[in-house]
């Protein structure tokens, strides 16, 4: 039954769907211009989208920024912050001296551990 429903269709190779009543929506091109290799990037939005300052590169990498006629716009990079780090994360709960008490304590139980592991080499 279900190899007769399928008959005369070639899967993958035409859509049953149609744009019959579809209404694309407006366009327009802007162009984004790399502040490395000052490769040009031409993106597609639609017309009232609101457009991104900056876009990364497709060559490099590095940020492209949007340019408006023969300028580019200036990107506010105030606002971004640096990734918290270990440290830093490990400096909110403990100050310095806490940690190097802290190193210390762990140290000394390994020198311990590794003194006791030591003497029964030499024991045995």
């Amino acid at each position: 039954m279900a190899d007769r429903s399928l008959r005369g269709i070639r899967l993958g190779a035409s859509s049953l769907q149609s744009e019959e009543g579809v209404v694309f929506h407006e366009r327009a091109n802007h162009t984004y211009v790399c502040t490395q290799c000052g490769r040009e990037t031409v993106m597609t939005f639609a017309a009232d989208a609101e457009l991104p300052d900056a876009w990364e590169c497709r060559t490099c990498g590095a940020e492209a920024v949007l340019r408006v006629g023969d300028s580019v716009v200036e990107v506010d990079h105030s606002g971004d912050k640096a990734p918290r780090t270990h440290w830093d994360m490990l400096l909110e709960r403990r100050t310095v001296p806490e940690l190097e008490e802290l190193l210390e304590e762990r140290l000394s139980l390994l020198r311990a551990r590794r003194g006791a592991a030591d003497h029964s080499r030499l024991s045995a």
